[in-house]
């Protein structure tokens, strides 16, 4: 006799059958996609001594045991990232990948500890070559209108581009980078109350979380565009105004879709961007200490110039769908 366990389970799947089929059809233009303008597909592993250096992520753990009876401590990555663009910097070439990644104590509508990412890397792109191409795979893969939550969406009209700088004068009626590592002067210009030891960061991304996110990609997607460099551990600065790094996040009907850098290729300069973040990360969670990516820094060195992206495949299947949690467009969660 079959388990009411699995009964529930066989109700829900059949349940979100629909959702599914459309899933696995995005899988393959997505697939067509990338194919059709030049790019590789690539696999990269998922167990990894160096997961990555972000502040915030809290990684699993795992161990690797060998047949001579040693083992060694792995994470599983939190992002392909590092190890594509030691495979961009080997062969030159416009590489994709739709990998599972690992996020330690994330739960929500939105958020999972392991769902998919849809990272690509085109070598000799700029910031606004990558714009282009990733307005054209959402052409590609959603409808040109869908409704998501309370949101209506255009999907074939130009999307937007407005730099951070420009939506916080527009939405919170400051001038950011004047505020830069001033915490009391943002908060003051943006009549808020400084949190007990809140730093400028934090209020930065109490601003952009409360005042910009709402507002933006609402009728159309948006790239926000030219982060502060400080925001932005793995991307070149930009020449222009280097208090800016080159940048985007894409945002469209309330959800984050996609992080994307002009890639920073100075092994020196990367390499001490990591060491700051990992005393940072040290302080939050210590537990967490693993040692550099020595392979990714010297890769860095034969990278051509490049731009790369990381998108929420998962987060774009609920746009298609309308879903309003991701586990309805997951075959098990």
């Amino acid at each position: 006799m079959e388990s009411s366990s699995a009964t529930q389970t066989t109700a829900r799947i059949q349940e979100r059958l629909p959702l599914l089929r459309r899933r696995a059809r995005m899988v393959q233009a997505v697939r067509a996609f990338f194919e059709g303008r030049g790019y590789l597909e690539v696999e990269t592993p998922y167990a990894v001594p160096a997961p990555g250096e972000e502040v915030h992520l809290r990684c699993f753990r795992t161990v690797l045991e060998r047949p001579d009876g040693t083992d060694e401590v792995r994470y599983l990555h939190t992002s392909p990232e590092f190890a594509m663009k030691r495979l961009v910097a080997a062969t030159g070439q416009p590489l994709f990948q739709l990998a599972r990644v690992w996020r330690n104590g994330e739960r929500s509508a939105t958020h999972m500890p392991e769902f998919t990412m849809l990272e690509w890397y085109r070598p000799g792109a700029g910031l606004s070559s990558l714009m282009d191409e990733t307005e054209d795979l959402l052409r590609r893969v959603l409808p040109p209108r869908l409704s998501h939550g309370d949101v209506m969406l255009e999907l074939d009209r130009p999307f937007e581009r407005l730099t951070m700088q420009e939506a916080f004068a527009r939405h919170v009626g400051v001038d950011l980078l004047a505020s830069a590592g001033d915490a009391d002067r943002l908060a003051r210009e943006a009549g808020v109350v400084l949190r007990e030891g809140e730093s400028w960061e934090d209020l930065f991304f109490r601003l952009l979380l409360e005042r910009i996110e709402p507002h933006i990609g609402r009728e159309r997607p948006t790239f926000l565009t030219h982060w502060p460099a400080e925001q932005a551990a793995l991307a070149k600065r930009d020449p222009a105004d280097p208090r800016v790094a080159l940048r985007f996040e894409l945002y469209a009907a309330g959800l984050e879709l996609a992080n994307a850098f002009e890639e920073l290729t100075d092994p020196q300069e990367q390499r001490q961007r990591f060491e700051t973040d990992r005393a940072r990360r040290m302080q939050i969670t210590p537990e967490q200490d693993w040692p550099l990516d020595e392979a990714f820094l010297e890769a860095l060195a034969d990278m051509p110039p490049t731009s790369g992206i990381a998108l929420g495949f998962d987060r774009l299947v609920m746009l298609a769908t309308g879903a309003p949690r991701l586990e309805e467009i997951l075959w098990l969660s």
